[in-house]
């Protein structure tokens, strides 16, 4: 059945709908994720701690992989996200340190 209105199907209206609530939620948990590691970078700076974890970044992909692989998703898109994630927050965590532009 469409939607008299826009002739859109109703099932495509409902997928959309999911969609758009799914990308409000992501959003809500980015920004409470940053908030945490706004967080840790506050304590980082204040305990003369550098910016970036290698270690603990590698730990975090190839946990974020693996979860990726069990849910059905392209582990090596999951990676890419959590990449771009990371390089955002070691931009906050240089600025907070001192050694970098604050974050936009």
């Amino acid at each position: 059945m469409t939607s008299p209105a826009t002739d859109t199907p109703a099932e495509l209206l409902r997928l959309r709908a999911s969609i758009d609530n799914i990308d409000a939620a992501l959003v809500h948990l980015l920004a409470e994720r940053f908030k945490c590691t706004q967080q840790v970078g506050e304590l980082k700076a204040r305990s003369g701690m550098p910016p970036a974890d290698p270690a603990r970044e590698e730990a975090q992909i190839e946990r974020l992989r693996a979860l990726a692989d069990a849910a059905g998703l392209d582990p090596q898109f999951a990676e890419k996200f959590l990449a771009f994630i990371i390089e955002e927050v070691i931009r906050h965590h240089e600025a907070l340190a001192g050694r970098g532009p604050a974050p936009s």
